[in-house]
């Protein structure tokens, strides 16, 4: 078992490469157990509880054996927790300007301007962050992918609600 107890904020990748934002860690009401509360940072964003000790178990190698990482969910520690990046604890000159001026922006022809501009900045976690301002998921892989998706998925968005009437 690791010894780190998560912290609200803190990213996790479960070992099937999915993954998830702490929320909190709370009590079971009745046996005392301590529980972790934790959100999908995919889909349609769930919010899950389980044991603390589940969460910080090892894989079961036998059930599991093609899977590298050790425990079932390890800590994304190159990441800061999406609530900073977005400035919600943090000043906002923790956030590159290319990405505020995306939070700014009225219109996705803008974003897609200033995401077309970023092609030289943009990491994954301005694209994490694009796509849950935009409501799209972004699946983990290669950087370009990733950034080329993106750019696909305003594409889309320009082209099919310019055409809606409002």
């Amino acid at each position: 078992m690791q010894n780190h107890v998560p912290q609200p904020g803190e990213r996790y990748r479960h070992f099937k490469n999915k993954q998830y934002q702490i929320i909190t860690l709370a009590k079971h009401s009745e046996t005392g157990e301590e529980m972790i509360v934790y959100q999908a940072l995919y889909d349609d964003f769930e919010v899950y509880v389980r044991p603390l000790s589940m969460f910080m178990s090892e894989v079961d190698h036998q059930k599991y054996p093609e899977v590298q990482q050790t425990y079932r969910f390890e800590q994304i520690t190159d990441m800061k927790p999406l609530a900073y990046r977005l400035g919600e604890t943090s000043s906002e000159t923790d956030i590159h300007p290319s990405l505020m001026a995306f939070l700014d922006a009225e219109d996705d022809e803008e974003r897609y301007r200033i995401v077309s501009s970023m092609e030289n900045i943009i990491d994954d976690h301005m694209i994490d962050t694009m796509a849950v301002v935009l409501d799209i998921v972004i699946e983990d892989g290669e950087l370009e992918k990733r950034y080329q998706e993106l750019k696909h998925c305003l594409k889309t968005r320009i082209h099919f609600e310019g055409k809606r009437l409002r």
